[in-house]
């Protein structure tokens, strides 16, 4: 029998139980190795998603925030009480979980869009050129110059807050050209242009709710409830599921938030933090050079602040190498093997396990029923455990999406509830841009009444007032144009006087 209580006081989270006549056990995650990351692997169907619930459950209970990626909804349930359904606790049983019970855990909703959870928001300048290029789908010369717009940016301390930020300083930019091109580089008109209808694009699929103010603090991820148990973040991801890119640069965005923010604690007895990135093949799909050497960077580094990141995806080959050599705990649920490219690919995957002279890895993959799974964990001084078939345990909170009622009451009853809710709008890129350009139609504008001999303004003032905003009103613009018409029809009748006073009545001479 176990206790996975017992468990979590030696320091361990208890995932599931595998055969004893095949060298098993109970297979447990030591926690001070859980931030040495992870990989959870299966096809569809297969039980990915109630393994990442039973590991969020167990970090919780140790006292482990936790962030996630909510893709289908399902995650949600475990902020409800489980139900002791028979087919839960007949697995309770058959894996002799002697003090298996149901409870709800503490999670927070989180949601770009505002709609099923608290906003959540990045200045521009935060995510910086890489990200916003790998956003934008940009080329090489297109990211050059928003790298350029970037750097004005800063050396003009033009704060880039939000999208309208960006496209006025794309516009001041391009506006610049031959002035940017001795001290920044080239900026191609063409380039600006095509930034501009990529950031139209990037509205239109409802980015301008995650750029702007307040931005996240990534510390209020970080949180424990009074009785010690880490908060579960889940992040709504339906709808940004449409706009794989964004979801992919967001998490990433905040993975590097954690890093940059976070700092060095070196091997903690349990992570500060665990963070899983689900569909995380988006974030590798057709990414540049230099974006995977900054995802191999973060993931090599931020075990150092005592974040665990767990990968999850469909196939270990959606992982590159760089990366995937860095996943110590790996939790391999069934592949299915219809092509020689899929058989490949399942004979890659049974070679990154240590071996067990007792199971044949390549078959057992093809062979495990949902629920069940191949388990490798860090142990010791974090070598990897021998493979092991394992029956993953049953979760405690509900298996499933709750109710948008259960969601809205959670959301009321936050600990940050009205934090991140009201967007604020200060003054930015956009609004000194604007206010520049005032300024300078105001200068010109008085050039052009100085011009006009300045008595014009005057009487204009006295019989039509001001227009807005201190501008010409319409009637200041109509007795400017007479003036001028005035002045020129003066000098007009000086010349000819002076002609006729020389010439005499201006005539040719017989």
């Amino acid at each position: 029998m176990t206790s996975a209580e017992a468990k979590l006081e030696e320091g361990l989270i208890f995932i599931g139980q595998s055969d004893a006549e095949e060298g098993g056990g109970a297979e447990c995650l030591e926690l001070k190795l859980a931030n040495r990351h992870g990989l959870i692997t299966g096809a569809t169907g297969t039980g990915k998603t109630v393994t990442l619930q039973v590991l969020a459950e167990g970090f919780s209970a140790a006292g482990v925030p936790v962030f996630a990626a909510d893709i289908k909804g399902d995650l949600s349930g475990v902020s409800m009480q489980g139900e002791p359904k028979p087919f839960l606790t007949k697995r309770a049983e058959e894996i002799g979980l002697e003090d298996y019970t149901n409870t709800a855990f503490p999670v927070v909703f989180w949601d770009i869009f505002a709609q099923q959870g608290h906003p959540v928001r990045a200045t521009v300048q935060d995510m910086g050129p890489l990200l916003l290029s790998r956003l934008l789908e940009l080329n090489e010369v297109q990211e050059g110059v928003l790298n350029i717009m970037f750097r004005v940016a800063a050396d003009e301390k033009l704060p880039l807050l939000d999208l309208k930020d960006l496209r006025a300083m794309v516009a001041e930019v391009a506006g610049r050209a031959k002035e940017m091109t001795t001290k920044y580089g080239n900026v191609a008109p063409t380039s600006a242009g095509a930034i501009q209808r990529r950031l139209l694009v990037l509205e239109e699929q409802g980015a301008n709710h995650f750029f702007g103010e307040p931005a996240l603090d990534i510390k209020d991820f970080i949180r424990t409830t009074n009785d010690g148990r880490g908060v579960i973040n889940l992040l709504a991801a339906e709808k940004l599921m449409n706009t794989p890119r964004l979801y992919a640069t967001f998490l990433l965005w905040m993975l590097a938030r954690l890093f940059d923010t976070l700092p060095e604690v070196g091997d903690p007895d349990k992570p500060k933090l665990v963070f899983f990135f689900d569909e995380a093949h988006l974030l590798f799909n057709d990414a540049p050079k230099a974006l995977l050497e900054q995802i191999e960077r973060v993931t090599r580094l931020i075990r150092s602040k005592g974040v665990g990141v767990y990968y999850v995806t469909q196939n270990p080959r959606d992982v590159p190498n760089a990366v995937s050599a860095q996943l110590g705990n790996r939790v391999q649920h069934a592949l299915r093997a219809f092509t020689p490219v899929e058989q490949k690919g399942i004979r890659a995957a049974a070679e990154t396990f240590r071996p067990n002279p007792a199971l044949d890895v390549e078959r057992v993959i093809q062979e495990l029923k949902v629920g069940e799974a191949l388990v490798s964990v860090l142990h010791n001084k974090g070598e990897p455990s021998m493979v092991q078939r394992t029956m993953v345990r049953p979760p405690s909170g509900r298996i499933g999406p709750v109710t948008p009622q259960e969601r809205q009451k959670l959301i009321d009853a936050s600990p940050i509830q009205g934090k991140y809710e009201d967007l604020i709008d200060r003054e930015s890129a956009h609004e000194l841009l604007q206010k520049k350009a005032e300024a300078e139609a105001a200068e010109e504008e008085k050039a052009q009444e100085a011009e006009a001999g300045g008595w014009g303004g005057g009487i204009t003032k006295t019989i039509f007032g001001r227009g807005p905003r201190g501008g010409m009103s319409v009637g200041e613009q109509i007795t400017r144009d007479v003036g001028r018409s005035i002045m020129r029809s003066l000098v007009t009748q000086v010349k000819n006087a002076i002609i006729k006073s020389i010439f005499g009545g201006g005539g040719r001479r017989r």
